[in-house]
């Protein structure tokens, strides 16, 4: 029997690393509140942001199997002004981003082992397991401990939202059109624009996706089909996309009109948060619910610390910094780990210098993220569409005309958050 694995199953992994990156503030914080403040009424929401922001985040693994090569050199082909323009919408929140996942992991770490330390030294220490299983693990570790985390994410959360079920819920004003009138408010339109943010996540990672994907096929000792590793994107894509209704549901069962208000800071935003959920289930539940949400959001810290990095070492090479002799050698790894570090301290003193306005800095990335999606959107389409592209691996014509409504949709929405923004 050949050694080498079957096509499909060596390319399988980058599907699940993009979920578990998915599955995190946008679900756990966002999507919770969204229920708890609205019922039902952004289900769909959810639903439609997740559909049309799909084309562009399979674009990623598309381009890297039908090219051998990640987004961010497809960038660099079309021109020095798109690989700019990419590492400018990039990187310009990375540090923000990274503070963000870090702090609500923390402050569930915090209130999981009982230990009565600072938000800064909790986000250290996440951070610090981080690193650890990156630098000792590599990819194929990362691989392995995000397949165990995304197993008992689903298992927990699957579970959580049937017990919420039978606490026979209070339904009257939860239903999907209920509460439409409170989302035209000020405060109903900015949450909108924050929760679109990053549902189910922010379209910079169709280009981590596609470093995957070619990290994959070096650690499967063979490259994966177009077909296959669009397989692989769409078990983890649905999967983020179910999770983030999941927990739409449960915010909206557990958490709808309840008069406790949810805390600014990460450790109290985390506490109030179980704690609500303890209040509807029992004692009992609390495990479970701890175990939800603090794989949800080491997940996604493990995913977006190794991601940043990549794409920084990306950039450093790409740009022409490196030699092409030492792009594999010792050097490429040496730039890994010290990119790593870079996003480590500037993520630290995001934390400890703002990390009290916990809310208010999540409210801030996911928007930021909203208003850069439509240039990372057209960049992705104008790459796939490119003659950098093998013709018979373009978008066809439903998966075309699907991200040119997506495209018009982010546009729209941020023309609309411009004029609210400047005019009213």
């Amino acid at each position: 029997m050949d050694a080498r694995q079957h096509p499909l199953r060596a390319a399988l992994g980058p599907g699940l690393l993009m979920a578990g990156a998915a599955v995190g503030v946008s679900h756990l914080v966002q999507s919770t509140r969204a229920g708890a403040d609205y019922g039902l009424s952004l289900v769909i929401v959810v639903i439609l942001a997740c559909a049309l922001k799909y084309p562009f985040l399979e674009f990623g693994p598309r381009y890297a199997a039908a090219t051998g090569e990640s987004m961010i050199r497809g960038y660099k082909r079309m021109g020095d002004w798109a690989l700019g323009l990419f590492a400018l919408l990039t990187l310009g929140t990375a540090f923000i981003i990274q503070a963000s996942v870090t702090l609500v992991t923390a402050g569930l770490a915090g209130l999981v082992f009982g230990l009565d330390v600072s938000v800064t030294y909790l986000s250290l220490g996440v951070l610090v397991a981080c690193i650890a299983v990156l630098t000792v693990g590599h990819y194929r570790g990362l691989d392995l401990l995000m397949k165990v985390i995304m197993g008992a994410l689903v298992v927990s959360t699957v579970a959580a939202v049937a017990l919420a079920f039978g606490t026979e819920p209070d339904w009257s004003g939860m239903s999907p059109v209920a509460n439409i009138d409170q989302l035209w408010t000020a405060a109903g339109f900015a949450f909108l624009l924050a929760l679109l943010g990053w549902m189910p996540i922010p379209l910079e990672v169709t280009a981590w996706h596609s470093l995957w994907t070619l990290e994959r096929a070096r650690q499967a000792g063979q490259p994966p089909s177009v077909r296959h590793a669009v397989i692989d994107f769409r078990i983890g894509y649905i999967g983020a996309a179910a999770l983030a209704v999941m927990f739409v549901i449960l915010g909206a069962l557990l958490l709808y009109g309840s008069e406790e208000p949810l805390p600014a800071s990460a450790v109290a935003f985390s506490a109030t948060l179980v704690e609500l959920y303890v209040a509807s289930l029992g004692e009992w539940a609390r495990p479970l619910i701890a175990v939800a949400a603090l794989t949800t959001m080491f997940s996604t810290t493990l995913a977006v610390t190794d991601a940043y990095p990549r794409v920084i070492r990306a950039l450093i090479e790409i740009g022409g910094v490196a030699d092409e002799e030492d792009k594999l050698g010792n050097l490429h790894r040496a730039r890994y780990i010290s990119a790593l570090l870079v996003v480590t301290i500037g993520a630290l003193v995001v934390i400890n210098y703002f990390g009290e306005r916990f809310t208010t800095m999540i409210d801030f990335a996911t928007t930021a993220s909203f208003l850069a999606a439509p240039l990372l959107a057209w960049l992705s389409l104008k790459l796939v569409t490119s003659p950098h592209m093998p013709e018979q691996h373009r978008p066809g014509k439903g998966l075309k005309m699907l991200a040119q409504a997506g495209l018009i949709f982010l546009i729209v929405f941020c023309l609309i958050w411009v004029g609210w923004r400047f005019f009213s």
